[in-house]
């Protein structure tokens, strides 16, 4: 009798389980409006060429920092976008912060795109070709800066330079937010943040770099996939050591310090913090779940079942699932003696840790500290910042920009996802919960590989596109 009603019961559960899968398909797509969007590819080219020749590198050190490059990037603007400059109110910000006001039909809900033309140091030895001449090879302007972020401030200024000498006017008024402070975490987009929010500006909606048009980003999933970001996790640097009296190595303690900081890092890797599925990741797996293959899909579609088996995969093998729902700690630095004979009179290692949504800086040091389980190693913030609220995706203003992916990219899943990078926008996060990340380009893993990289490189094709993106979203703006 009980074997039948266990049989009965497990019965029941494949039958919703199935059920629930066969049910869990695509969502219907809206029909794609066909629009011949013509552009100056000439002139795109090269004003993106000169752009990257601004060797605008930041450094927290300001000492570091050649001004007379910002400057020339500024200038550049001027000469290149002469009708934005025409019709736009420029307010100049902080050490570097640009924004341009373009007024519209109604103040009543603002729109920002945002992009920094910062760019991070480069080591020319790694190089095929220098990273700040702008060669254009095979059909790709090379440099620092293409990818991250200059390509998408190109992207925006020629498509409204051009619906500017086709008479544009905005629905609503656009702002033009960039900062040249973005990868030293600056003050000059927190500024402009701060200006607008004493103007009472209130955005609608804030467009930002983040996810891409990317392939075989999911498993599962055949399709290419528009990413946006719709939150990101808290970045937060932390440092722990110990001290002890030194000594020769010749007559150790049982445990040196070194020794007992390296348990400290067992113990952190192997307690990892608990699974947290927060809205980010929710919306992701639904859409993916609803394209993916049938294994897949049974998996997302009763995560109320599965979710375990989830935990447990991303537990064991790390990488993107695993950060997807839950806080991660990377040991990244170690510091000791400067000899092998001697026993270092203090030791410390450095960790990174990525905050998802629930856990703050104090509950995730809180939590590390109990796991170290040693009151003698000392655990210090360096540096940090809480996770970001998630943005609506349920409003009119996600739906336009939904619409512009799909007429650009018409055969993309869209997807909600969680940055696991910090970005420029968390700072709007304060005045608006629309900020989306989505950096207007189809990237292969090789060419994302190259942010931040050697060779950093953008097809002509690519920016190009990205400037049709925005022609087609300003105009719904």
């Amino acid at each position: 009798m009980v074997g039948f009603v266990i049989l009965g019961a497990l019965a029941v559960l494949i039958a919703v389980v199935l059920i629930r899968t066969l049910t869990f398909r695509p969502k219907p797509l809206p029909p794609v409006k066909e629009e011949n969007i013509e552009l100056d590819r000439e002139k795109i080219v090269a004003d993106m060429v000169d752009m990257i020749r601004c060797k605008t590198v930041s450094n927290r050190d300001d000492s570091l920092v050649d001004r007379a490059e910002f400057e020339k990037f500024q200038i550049l603007l001027e000469n290149r976008f002469p009708l934005i400059h025409k019709s736009c109110t420029l307010t100049k910000i902080g050490k570097t912060g640009l924004l341009y006001l373009l007024k519209g039909r109604s103040s009543e809900k603002p729109s920002v795109c945002m992009a920094h033309y910062d760019v991070v140091p480069v080591n020319e030895e790694g190089w095929d070709t220098p990273a700040f001449e702008g060669i254009i090879e095979n059909e790709c302007i090379i440099g620092r800066g293409t990818l991250d972020t200059k390509g998408t401030l190109c992207g925006i200024m020629e498509a409204l330079e051009k619906m500017l000498s086709d008479g544009f006017v905005p629905e609503n008024d656009l702002y033009l937010s960039f900062s040249g402070e973005e990868e030293i975490d600056g003050t000059s987009c927190p500024e402009i943040v701060s200006y607008l929010e004493e103007h009472g500006v209130k955005p609608a909606i804030v467009l930002d770099e983040g996810g891409a048009v990317v392939k075989n980003i999911f498993p599962g999933v055949k399709k290419e996939c528009a990413l946006i970001g719709i939150a990101e996790k808290g970045g937060v640097n932390l440092k722990f050591s110990m001290d002890s009296e030194g000594g020769h190595s010749s007559t150790p303690p049982v445990h040196t310090i070194c020794g007992k900081l390296a348990k400290a890092i067992s113990n952190i890797e192997s307690k990892p913090f608990k699974k947290r599925l927060t809205k980010p990741a929710k919306e992701m797996f639904d859409t993916m779940g609803r394209n993916a293959t049938f294994p897949m899909r049974m998996v997302l579609a009763n995560l109320w079942l599965f979710m375990p088996l989830l935990d447990l995969v991303g537990k064991k093998t790390g990488g993107e699932l695993n950060a997807m729902i839950r806080t991660t700690v990377a040991i990244t630095r170690m510091e000791g003696s400067e000899a092998y004979n001697v026993l270092p009179p203090s030791a410390s290692f450095g960790a990174n840790m990525r905050l998802i949504s629930g856990d703050t800086i104090d509950s995730a040091m809180d939590y590390l500290k109990k796991t170290v389980d040693n009151d003698k190693i000392k655990i210090e913030l360096v540096s940090g910042m809480n996770p970001s609220i998630s943005s609506d995706t349920s409003c009119e203003e996600w739906g336009k920009l939904e619409k512009a992916i799909h007429e650009t990219w018409t055969d993309a899943l869209i997807s909600p996802y969680l940055m696991m990078a910090c970005s420029d926008s968390r700072h709007y996060c304060r005045i608006t919960d629309r900020v989306y990340r989505f950096s207007a380009m189809r990237l292969s893993k090789e060419e994302r590989a190259m942010i931040h990289g050697n060779n950093e490189r953008i097809p002509i094709e690519t920016l190009l596109k990205t400037v049709e993106f925005y022609v087609r979203f300003l105009k719904l703006l």
